[in-house]
């Protein structure tokens, strides 16, 4: 455990200091003002944010910045806030131990220092403070387990891409803000062509590998972070191109259908080619009050068929009404 001794008196801090390493505590880190004092908590922050300073027994008459200010400063610091604090002073005032207390020290001791006394008191405040980070620990760990399960949920399972339940809750947030921002909103929609005769000449097992290598494919084309793509059900994928006009989409989507036809995944029961190919629907539309968000999935939508009606493998567009 490491303890910080901060105290203007130099005797003082290697009394302290050595009173507890004859206790066991052999981190001893020795501070003699305020300044200093919080220089070294802030030298000892980790990667989570947590200070590795785990006790302070901090001195209350100090030049420039008293101890109750310090600890006042300290527990406003949400670093430092779980860092136990013992008060040291000559004064037994109760006015000055109120004041310390309500600053947010934890315990105080007179001097002159009583070992047993201090040892006692330290013992039982890190205590406290192994409690107080065991529980934070099953806090960050309950924080990542929550995170990842709403990961899980919000994501297919076979692809690892984005599943139609999360495609819904962005689709609606990025028409809002487009609409908010004045921006087009662009959305294509992707079909995998004839993939059911796929699966029955290769079986499952490869289809679903198809699936996966379609879905990197789709991603592999968008580089802006605000871009999106999820598997809209079966074979379909849909992508969401925010701030993308009609041009900007249809180039966006035959890059996508010419990376699924580059991959050349074998496809014997296709019409279209001896591979793995796609037919996409492009949309896209500047949002307004009087238009509905719907009319752009169904334009797209419209556009996917109308790719499909004229011999697949090939992009389409449709205007939103």
């Amino acid at each position: 455990m490491k303890i910080l001794v901060v105290d203007d008196s130099r005797s003082q801090t290697m009394l302290l200091g050595g009173i507890l390493r004859g206790a066991g505590y052999e981190d001893i880190v020795e501070a003699h003002d305020a300044v200093s004092a919080l220089n070294v908590l802030e030298g000892g922050v980790g990667e989570n944010g947590d200070s590795d300073v785990d006790l302070i027994l901090m001195d209350i008459v100090m030049p420039e910045m008293d101890g109750i200010e310090a600890t006042k400063r300290l527990k406003a610091d949400e670093r430092f806030r779980d860092v136990p604090v013992i008060m040291v002073t000559v004064r037994d005032e109760v006015a000055s131990l109120e004041r310390a207390l309500e600053a947010g020290a934890n315990d105080y001791i007179s001097k002159p220092v009583n070992r047993l006394e201090l040892c006692a008191r330290v013992r039982s405040v890190l205590r406290l403070k192994e409690e107080i980070d065991r529980r934070k620990a099953r806090e960050r760990e309950l924080e990542a387990l929550t995170e990842r399960l709403s990961q899980l949920s919000n994501q297919d399972g076979l692809t690892a891409v984005s599943n139609r339940r999360r495609f819904e809750e962005v689709f609606d947030k990025e028409w809002l803000r487009a609409r908010r921002d004045g921006l087009p909103l662009a959305l294509l929609m992707i079909d995998i062509d004839f993939f059911k005769h796929y699966n029955d000449t290769y079986g499952h097992l490869k289809g679903d590998c198809c699936l996966k290598a379609v879905a990197e494919a789709i991603c592999m084309v968008l580089k802006r972070p605000g871009d999106f793509v999820a598997r809209y059900g079966g074979e379909e994928f849909v992508v969401i191109l925010p701030g993308t006009d009609e041009a900007g989409a249809m180039s966006i989507a035959e890059e996508i259908r010419i990376n699924v036809y580059s991959l050349g995944i074998e496809h014997a029961s296709s019409s279209v080619a001896d591979r793995i190919t796609v037919s996409v629907g492009a949309a896209s539309v500047m949002p307004r009050p009087d238009v509905a968000a719907k009319s752009l999935l169904l334009a797209s939508d419209g556009a996917l068929y109308q790719a499909k009606t004229n011999g697949r493998n090939r992009v389409e567009k449709r205007e939103v009404v």
